[in-house]
Protein backbone atom coordinates (compact mmCIF):
# COMPACT_ATOMS: atom_id res chain seq x y z
CA UNK A 1 0.00 0.00 0.00
CA UNK A 2 2.50 2.64 0.95
CA UNK A 3 4.76 1.20 -1.85
CA UNK A 4 1.61 2.28 -4.42
CA UNK A 5 0.92 5.80 -2.42
CA UNK A 6 5.37 6.74 -3.36
CA UNK A 7 4.86 5.57 -6.89
CA UNK A 8 1.83 7.79 -7.34
CA UNK A 9 3.12 10.62 -5.56
CA UNK A 10 6.65 10.82 -7.83
CA UNK A 11 4.64 12.12 -11.31
CA UNK A 12 2.94 14.82 -8.69
CA UNK A 13 6.17 16.19 -7.26
CA UNK A 14 7.88 16.26 -11.02
CA UNK A 15 4.71 18.14 -12.34
CA UNK A 16 5.55 20.77 -10.16
CA UNK A 17 6.35 24.26 -11.99
CA UNK A 18 10.01 24.98 -11.02
CA UNK A 19 9.90 28.82 -9.38
CA UNK A 20 10.72 31.03 -11.87
CA UNK A 21 13.33 33.78 -11.61
CA UNK A 22 12.72 37.46 -10.99
CA UNK A 23 13.83 39.45 -14.39
CA UNK A 24 14.13 43.35 -14.91
CA UNK A 25 11.25 44.59 -16.61
CA UNK A 26 10.93 48.69 -18.17
CA UNK A 27 7.62 50.16 -17.52
CA UNK A 28 6.52 53.45 -19.45
CA UNK A 29 4.95 56.23 -17.42
CA UNK A 30 3.63 59.30 -17.55
CA UNK A 31 5.96 62.21 -18.36
CA UNK A 32 7.31 63.21 -14.45
CA UNK A 33 5.49 60.77 -12.84
CA UNK A 34 8.36 57.94 -12.27
CA UNK A 35 8.40 58.67 -8.23
CA UNK A 36 4.56 58.76 -7.91
CA UNK A 37 4.39 55.65 -10.05
CA UNK A 38 7.03 53.87 -7.58
CA UNK A 39 5.21 55.54 -4.07
CA UNK A 40 2.25 54.15 -5.42
CA UNK A 41 3.15 50.79 -6.89
CA UNK A 42 5.47 50.24 -3.62
CA UNK A 43 1.97 50.62 -1.65
CA UNK A 44 0.17 48.58 -4.21
CA UNK A 45 1.87 45.71 -3.89
CA UNK A 46 1.28 45.10 -0.15
CA UNK A 47 -2.13 46.24 0.14
CA UNK A 48 -2.48 43.63 -3.51
CA UNK A 49 -0.72 40.94 -1.36
CA UNK A 50 2.10 40.60 -4.33
CA UNK A 51 5.41 41.44 -2.63
CA UNK A 52 6.76 37.65 -3.00
CA UNK A 53 6.60 38.63 -6.98
CA UNK A 54 7.11 42.48 -7.17
CA UNK A 55 10.97 42.88 -5.64
CA UNK A 56 11.47 45.91 -6.36
CA UNK A 57 11.11 49.35 -8.07
CA UNK A 58 14.08 51.36 -9.18
CA UNK A 59 14.34 55.20 -11.08
CA UNK A 60 18.10 55.00 -12.02
CA UNK A 61 19.45 58.19 -11.55
CA UNK A 62 23.12 59.57 -12.16
CA UNK A 63 24.84 62.73 -10.42
CA UNK A 64 25.12 65.23 -11.87
CA UNK A 65 26.98 68.81 -11.32
CA UNK A 66 25.29 72.02 -13.20
CA UNK A 67 28.15 75.19 -13.64
CA UNK A 68 25.84 77.97 -13.40
CA UNK A 69 26.63 81.36 -15.48
CA UNK A 70 28.04 82.92 -12.46
CA UNK A 71 30.92 79.68 -12.47
CA UNK A 72 28.97 78.05 -8.84
CA UNK A 73 28.45 74.23 -9.37
CA UNK A 74 24.72 72.90 -8.34
CA UNK A 75 25.02 69.13 -6.94
CA UNK A 76 22.03 67.06 -8.52
CA UNK A 77 20.78 64.06 -9.84
CA UNK A 78 19.60 63.23 -13.56
CA UNK A 79 17.23 60.11 -14.29
CA UNK A 80 19.19 57.60 -16.68
CA UNK A 81 15.86 56.98 -18.40
CA UNK A 82 13.46 59.64 -18.06
CA UNK A 83 9.57 58.48 -18.42
CA UNK A 84 10.28 55.04 -17.00
CA UNK A 85 10.75 52.66 -14.16
CA UNK A 86 12.01 49.90 -13.83
CA UNK A 87 10.18 46.82 -11.88
CA UNK A 88 11.89 43.34 -10.83
CA UNK A 89 9.29 40.87 -10.63
CA UNK A 90 8.20 37.55 -11.59
CA UNK A 91 5.73 38.15 -14.17
CA UNK A 92 2.15 36.10 -13.86
CA UNK A 93 -1.28 37.79 -14.37
CA UNK A 94 -1.85 39.06 -11.09
CA UNK A 95 1.91 40.79 -10.92
CA UNK A 96 1.63 42.15 -14.02
CA UNK A 97 -2.21 43.67 -13.36
CA UNK A 98 -1.13 45.09 -10.50
CA UNK A 99 1.70 47.36 -12.83
CA UNK A 100 -0.74 48.10 -15.49
CA UNK A 101 -3.26 49.68 -13.47
CA UNK A 102 -1.00 51.49 -11.17
CA UNK A 103 -2.03 55.06 -12.13
CA UNK A 104 0.28 56.66 -14.64
CA UNK A 105 1.47 53.86 -16.34
CA UNK A 106 1.60 53.53 -19.93
CA UNK A 107 2.36 50.26 -20.35
CA UNK A 108 5.08 47.89 -20.10
CA UNK A 109 8.05 47.61 -22.81
CA UNK A 110 7.70 44.83 -24.98
CA UNK A 111 6.78 43.41 -28.01
CA UNK A 112 3.50 44.27 -29.09
CA UNK A 113 0.94 41.64 -29.95
CA UNK A 114 -1.85 42.41 -32.92
CA UNK A 115 -5.20 41.39 -32.57
CA UNK A 116 -6.62 38.55 -34.56
CA UNK A 117 -9.67 40.14 -35.51
CA UNK A 118 -11.27 43.71 -35.10
CA UNK A 119 -9.51 47.23 -34.25
CA UNK A 120 -7.22 48.12 -31.97
CA UNK A 121 -3.39 47.68 -31.16
CA UNK A 122 -3.49 44.21 -29.15
CA UNK A 123 -1.98 44.21 -26.18
CA UNK A 124 1.98 44.29 -25.39
CA UNK A 125 3.74 41.72 -24.26
CA UNK A 126 6.49 42.55 -21.39
CA UNK A 127 9.84 41.69 -22.32
CA UNK A 128 12.52 41.19 -19.74
CA UNK A 129 15.64 43.18 -19.86
CA UNK A 130 18.89 41.46 -20.85
CA UNK A 131 21.04 40.82 -18.03
CA UNK A 132 23.63 43.32 -20.17
CA UNK A 133 21.06 45.97 -20.18
CA UNK A 134 20.75 45.54 -16.70
CA UNK A 135 24.13 45.44 -15.54
CA UNK A 136 24.74 48.44 -18.20
CA UNK A 137 22.32 50.56 -16.66
CA UNK A 138 23.00 50.20 -12.99
CA UNK A 139 26.89 51.06 -14.04
CA UNK A 140 25.74 54.24 -15.35
CA UNK A 141 23.59 54.71 -12.31
CA UNK A 142 26.58 54.17 -9.77
CA UNK A 143 29.04 56.23 -11.54
CA UNK A 144 31.18 57.86 -8.63
CA UNK A 145 31.95 61.33 -11.14
CA UNK A 146 29.02 63.56 -11.21
CA UNK A 147 28.21 63.99 -14.86
CA UNK A 148 28.87 67.63 -15.41
CA UNK A 149 25.91 69.93 -17.24
CA UNK A 150 27.55 73.48 -18.21
CA UNK A 151 25.60 76.04 -19.10
CA UNK A 152 27.69 77.50 -21.65
CA UNK A 153 27.49 78.18 -25.40
CA UNK A 154 29.43 79.10 -28.40
CA UNK A 155 30.34 83.05 -28.29
CA UNK A 156 30.65 82.89 -24.35
CA UNK A 157 33.78 84.29 -22.87
CA UNK A 158 35.99 81.88 -20.05
CA UNK A 159 38.72 82.38 -17.88
CA UNK A 160 40.81 79.15 -17.44
CA UNK A 161 41.35 78.26 -13.76
CA UNK A 162 43.68 75.12 -13.46
CA UNK A 163 45.81 73.46 -15.63
CA UNK A 164 48.61 74.41 -18.11
CA UNK A 165 46.44 77.86 -19.44
CA UNK A 166 45.77 78.89 -15.92
CA UNK A 167 44.22 82.89 -15.98
CA UNK A 168 44.15 82.96 -19.25
CA UNK A 169 40.92 84.38 -21.19
CA UNK A 170 39.24 82.85 -23.95
CA UNK A 171 36.15 82.19 -25.92
CA UNK A 172 34.08 78.72 -26.19
CA UNK A 173 34.24 77.75 -29.47
CA UNK A 174 32.61 74.07 -29.42
CA UNK A 175 30.71 72.66 -27.00
CA UNK A 176 30.89 68.66 -26.13
CA UNK A 177 28.71 68.20 -23.54
CA UNK A 178 29.08 64.22 -23.46
CA UNK A 179 32.61 64.38 -23.09
CA UNK A 180 32.50 67.18 -20.76
CA UNK A 181 34.76 69.03 -22.29
CA UNK A 182 34.69 71.97 -24.36
CA UNK A 183 37.10 74.15 -27.35
CA UNK A 184 37.66 77.31 -26.69
CA UNK A 185 40.59 80.25 -28.43
CA UNK A 186 42.72 81.32 -25.82
CA UNK A 187 45.23 84.18 -27.27
CA UNK A 188 49.00 82.55 -26.83
CA UNK A 189 51.36 84.87 -27.61
CA UNK A 190 49.33 87.37 -29.34
CA UNK A 191 47.75 84.43 -31.48
CA UNK A 192 44.15 82.66 -31.05
CA UNK A 193 44.58 79.04 -30.78
CA UNK A 194 42.16 76.57 -30.06
CA UNK A 195 42.59 74.45 -26.75
CA UNK A 196 40.29 71.59 -25.29
CA UNK A 197 39.76 72.24 -21.68
CA UNK A 198 37.56 70.08 -19.02
CA UNK A 199 34.01 71.39 -17.91
CA UNK A 200 35.84 72.41 -14.54
CA UNK A 201 38.64 74.21 -15.45
CA UNK A 202 37.12 77.22 -17.02
CA UNK A 203 34.80 80.08 -15.23
CA UNK A 204 32.16 81.78 -17.53
CA UNK A 205 32.43 85.79 -17.58
CA UNK A 206 29.92 88.45 -17.78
Amino acid sequence: MSFAHDHTSEPEQQQEKPKRAARWYAVQVASGCEKRVKNNLEQRIQTLDVADRILQIQIPKTPTVKVRKDGSRQQGEEKVFPGYVLVKMIMDDDAWLVVKNTPNVINFVGSEQRRAYGRGRGHVKPLPLSPSEVERIFRQAEQPEPVVKIDMEIGDKILVLSGPFKDFEGEVVEVSSERNKLRALLSIFGRDTPVELEFNQVEKQN
